[in-house]
């Protein structure tokens, strides 16, 4: 193991071919978005935040709706954009080495940054759409923000009438079943698994490293903060995430 990026590469890194990338919240500090878990990270400094993406608060307060529509607009304003992390995972594709990209964000600067939509899996599903919790309708966010800016604070589904939520996996929710087997299959196939800005410690994704090593890959760990992943990665790197991914996604 290491903390930065060994020079020259390990021949096991520079010539893997079928690569699955893990991203968490760290690959889009970057780009102006924080994280969760981190020191200075949005459930760190206030646990509370943690309730506008729990289903059960979400559903039952409509004052959590509000803060939630607030914060959703916030970071449609904000219009982040896609970093060096992201464009670094653009270039592994496109040297045909990237197997499948499963990310835990909702944020979606992979496909901004030019990944493929079908390599991409959002296994928390995304931002960019709303979905009715009653019958199911999806329209886009833009509308529901020009919705919210127009003077409707908690914009109700204009089909049925029931509450709207981002198309997201809130804690308490089910994720998608087929998203995940998918996520699985990519795990189970890569002679490379490269977890990213993740803290490892959100189940189900955390557990595509133990599919991954228990398949036979080698397993790096790009993050600022240690992971329970740690000690048995191949390569630990704590450089920031901007300048190391370049590096180690490199072509041989």
């Amino acid at each position: 193991m290491s903390d930065g990026v060994p020079d020259p590469l390990p021949d096991w890194l520079a010539g893997a071919r079928r690569v699955t990338v893990l991203t968490g919240a760290g690959i889009s500090t970057d780009s102006g978005i924080p994280d969760y878990r981190g020191p200075d990270g949005v459930w760190t400094r206030d646990p509370d935040a943690e309730k506008l993406v729990t289903l059960g608060y979400y559903l039952a307060d409509p004052e959590i709706r509000r803060r939630s529509w607030l914060m959703r607009r916030a970071l449609h304003d904000a219009d982040p954009q896609p970093n060096a992390g992201h464009g670094a995972l653009v270039d592994l594709e496109r040297q045909g080495r990237l197997r499948a990209l499963v990310t835990q964000n909702i944020d979606g600067l992979h496909q901004a940054a030019g990944s493929s939509p079908d390599r991409v899996l959002e296994i928390h599903g995304t931002v960019h759409e709303v979905v009715c919790v009653g019958c199911g309708d999806r329209t886009a966010m833009r509308d529901a923000l020009a919705r919210v800016a127009a003077g409707e604070p908690d914009p109700p589904c204009r089909a049925c009438g029931d509450v709207l939520k981002s198309a997201t996996v809130y804690f308490g929710q089910m994720l998608d079943e087929q998203v995940v087997a998918a996520c699985t299959a990519a795990a189970a196939d890569c002679d490379l698994f490269l977890a990213v800005g993740t803290s490892l410690q959100v189940w189900p994704a955390a557990g595509l490293a133990d599919v991954a090593v228990g398949a036979g890959a080698r397993l790096v760990v790009v993050n600022a903060q240690p992971t329970p992943y740690d000690d048995v990665a191949d390569l630990v790197v704590r450089e920031p995430i901007g300048t190391s991914l370049p590096r180690l996604v490199a072509p041989a």
